[in-house]
């Protein structure tokens, strides 16, 4: 076992602090995350990338993710993670070393060729293995080493006992999923969306055909659906925010939080909320509290329902969406705070969705607790006072009694 504790002061503290790694679609998103507390960003390429339906960054867009993060002491990886055919073998070089050259982290590579020319290249940036490899045992992860990997992500379907045998052993660092959607399949071994899109799942493509609606036939005849719903086998998300402690226990080196597609607000709600709980639980592990506040929190973002994953065992048909859709953001984002006049008491904002004078939102920041304020008093750009907030990305200013600062967020209570 990996020694991640000490006594300070007569008080015992830990040490190694996991790396709390975030996702994000487009730069926007990625500056969120780094605000609200990730301390590494994995970012898509337009090239050798999975989720081609995600704002893939430009060379450009991940040069200043990079300068971004360096003054947070925050790192970029980028996935490079889709599985090579022969006409995608061009450019590879030249995309890897423009990488290392504009100061990126790591990659996350799941094609051994792709690892052996990093490697072979002798790179500054880190090469880490994918979960679309599905690594789940400690042998395979001690081949990627004598391969050069510098760290192994493993497959969402390592459970907490075969972890606390794979972080007493492994060679290089590990990276864990804590947090975000399950595949339906072995992570990285799914071929539904090929076979009934013909969208390639390993190139990028996936259509989540896990989650169409079927019909369901028993010997030739059609099996009927309780309330005629056809049949659908969704997972439920993973969300391992009850075992956070146990994981820092084990020293794993990252944490990371799956969701290069989801929104701003989800990014900020998730990532802010795993950076609380680690730094509490760090700073003093033998009277951390688990409440229920942590869960909480997390169901302010738009979710599916959540489950432990693969953590205890194989998840059975509770961790299962069977039937039904089950997305319940309980509180809507409706606001960024730009600035704020302490002497007014005036916040001006960035609207985001629709509000009004009336209206409750509670402020989330990654510097202070949450805060709530009724709308009284709602302004124009041009300080004329209006009644609703209807037009997107708007700039507005709204009277907040409690001091509010930049890049905070507003969500709208439903009661």
């Amino acid at each position: 076992m990996r020694n991640v504790s000490q006594i300070v002061n007569g008080k015992r503290k830990i040490i190694k602090k996991p790396e709390l790694l975030a996702p994000a679609g487009n730069l926007e998103k990625l500056k969120t995350a780094i605000m609200y507390g990730a301390d590494a960003v994995f970012v898509g390429g337009k090239e050798f990338s999975l989720r081609s339906q995600a704002s893939n960054f430009s060379i450009e867009d991940i040069k200043e993710g990079v300068i971004f993060a360096k003054k947070y002491g925050a790192h970029i990886h980028v996935t490079c993670n889709i599985i090579l055919h022969q006409d995608n073998l061009k450019g590879i070089e030249e995309y890897l070393q423009t990488l290392d050259d504009i100061g990126v982290t790591a990659i996350i590579v799941a094609d051994p060729y792709i690892m052996k020319i990093a490697k072979d290249m002798d790179l500054n940036l880190e090469v880490h293995v994918s979960t679309q490899l599905s690594t789940l045992n400690l042998k395979a992860i001690e081949f990627y080493q004598k391969m050069g990997m510098d760290r192994v992500v493993l497959g969402r379907e390592v459970t907490y006992e075969d972890l606390k045998t794979i972080m007493e052993y492994a060679p290089v660092d590990v990276e864990y999923f804590i947090h975000g959607a399950m595949c339906i399949h072995y992570s990285g071994r799914c071929m539904l969306s090929n076979y009934l899109s013909r969208r390639d799942a390993n190139r990028g493509g996936c259509s989540q055909s896990c989650r169409w609606y079927y019909d369901l036939y028993d010997d030739g005849n059609l099996v009927n659906q309780e309330d005629d719903m056809p049949f659908s086998m969704s997972s439920k998300d993973m969300s391992l925010i009850d075992h956070i402690g146990e994981l820092i226990e084990l020293g794993v080196d990252s944490f990371k939080i799956e969701g290069r597609m989801k929104s701003l607000h989800y990014i900020a709600t998730v990532v802010s909320t795993y950076r609380k709980l680690i730094d509490t639980y760090c700073e003093d592990p033998d009277h951390f509290i688990q409440d229920e506040s942590y869960r909480q929190e997390l169901l302010k973002a738009a979710n599916r329902a959540l489950c432990h994953g693969f953590f205890y065992e194989h998840p059975g048909v509770e961790e299962q969406l069977f039937n039904m859709r089950d997305e319940h953001p309980t509180q809507e984002f409706v606001m960024r705070i730009l600035d704020y006049d302490q002497e007014k008491h005036l916040a001006k904002i960035e609207q985001r969705n629709y509000f009004k004078v009336g209206d409750q939102i509670e402020i989330f920041s990654p510097h202070h607790p949450n805060l709530f304020f009724t709308v009284e008093k709602l302004y124009n750009e041009d300080k004329e006072a209006v009644e609703v907030a209807n037009h997107p990305m708007e700039i507005l200013y709204v009277e907040i009694n409690e001091n509010v600062l930049a890049n905070d967020m507003g969500r709208k209570v439903i009661r």
